[in-house]
């Protein structure tokens, strides 16, 4: 029986989840938002700034080494944490000491040092999520998914706080180096987190070979309700957030071109859009409740597309700070609103067998979008500025809306 009211978000499991989405929203929105406001306030090109999305790469190609992750368990000396547990601690480490050392080299003298740094910070934070994916599903019961996936998701946007706003604000005072390692440090409740907790209870042998690891996922997954069926799923997870993920690609690059200071984002456009996403979430997670995750995506997903537009708006209207809060907190509501429908949808569509692999490959599907199609997104805004800009990124999101009748009619009450 599925309980109801407040009392649901507060347990420890709720809690954890909280953690998880916190940890991993840090290194992205550190490489999304930090990594970009340093670049374009050192005077380097929006093209090259642009290009800086390829380095994502390994956020679309975890699903390659996720059987890995599911096969093997890393040994660490002195400590015996268990499969998912030792994964997230290595992982963790890795991207705060990445974090850090990206302060100590300069964008005009070793560009692709920066370059290199940051890949490698977008690979373990790649890494880091396919295990607390992994960890969350096999944490909460179905029952649970769509409540925790709200509360992970929320977490998640308020980890870009630290990067987004703190940082930013900290940019005007400090040293780079020294807002990088404050933002490293970020990385540590997580990490106690993964000292304490258990690992979750799972009544499945994890695979046997690499072999299983790898085949058996894939083959369920396209064996269970067909192969077009399957090629119409990941299609839809490629296509569904690609317009909304394109719109913000750049977002504080268009900030900073329209008049507003580090400060002024920092305060505003930060802080607003966060909470205003926060609520989204939380709004979100519970109506799915009621509309289940179908019903969901059809209005979640009209939702960002009509807030999209007012990015386009506030290209028309200039640096005014009330617009600014307005647009960013519309914007940003819609946006928690359809991610939380859309990591649902992915939660759901997981077999719990083979939790890590296939999480891993629908996660990649969808950050498809934030990697090779945001790199051009520079381009595009150089040859048509940016309030045409965001009309293209409208007409990007139409394509996954189209393919929701077959995915997840509208008659369909999915919980």
């Amino acid at each position: 029986m599925i309980k109801h009211g407040w009392g649901v978000y507060f347990n420890t499991r709720m809690l954890i989840c909280f953690f998880l989405g916190f940890t991993s929203g840090l290194p992205l929105f550190v490489l999304l938002n930090l990594v970009q406001a340093w670049l374009r306030s050192e005077k380097i090109d929006l093209e090259s700034i642009g290009l800086f999305a390829l380095i994502q790469f390994p956020y679309t190609w975890k699903f390659i080494w996720a059987p890995m992750m599911d096969r093997f368990i890393p040994k660490l000396p002195g400590v015996q944490l268990g499969r998912r547990r030792a994964w997230m601690l290595c992982t963790q480490l890795l991207v705060a000491g990445t974090i850090a050392a990206l302060g100590f080299v300069s964008p005009h003298d070793t560009l692709w040092a920066v370059a290199a740094l940051a890949a490698a910070l977008a690979f373990f934070s790649a890494s880091l999520d396919i295990v607390l994916d992994a960890y969350r599903r096999e944490l909460l019961n179905d029952q649970e998914q769509g409540l925790g996936t709200a509360i992970y998701v929320n977490a998640y946007k308020i980890s870009s706080l630290v990067p987004g706003a703190l940082a930013l604000i900290l940019a005007d005072l400090l040293q780079w180096s020294e807002v990088f390692v404050i933002t490293a440090a970020f990385m540590l409740p997580g990490i106690i987190l993964t000292c304490i907790v258990r690992e979750p209870n799972v009544h499945i042998m994890p695979p046997k070979t690499l072999r299983d690891a790898v085949v058996l996922p894939l083959q369920e997954f396209m064996m269970r309700n067909g192969w077009r069926h399957a090629v119409l799923v990941l299609a839809f997870m490629f296509l569904y957030k690609l317009g909304d993920s394109m719109a913000t690609s750049l977002a504080t690059a268009f900030y900073l071109d329209l008049g507003f200071t580090k400060t002024e984002i920092g305060m505003i456009a930060k802080t607003v859009g966060l909470w205003a996403s926060i609520s989204g979430g939380i709004v979100g997670g519970v109506s799915l409740l009621k509309l289940g995750i179908a019903r969901g995506l059809w209005l979640f997903g009209v939702a960002q597309m009509v807030a999209i537009l007012s990015f386009a708006w506030l290209a028309h209207m200039g640096p005014v700070e009330f617009w600014l809060a307005v647009v960013i907190a519309c914007e940003m509501f819609a946006t928690g609103l359809g991610t939380a429908a859309f990591i649902a949808y992915i939660a759901q569509t997981t077999n719990p067998r083979y939790t890590a692999t296939q999480f891993a490959l629908f996660t990649s599907l969808s950050a498809v979008p934030r990697t090779f199609a945001n790199a051009g997104a520079g381009y595009i805004v150089e040859q048509v500025g940016w309030f045409e800009f965001f009309f293209v990124c409208t007409a990007l999101a139409l394509p996954g809306m189209l393919l929701l009748p077959w995915i997840a009619p509208w008659k369909t009450r999915q919980t």
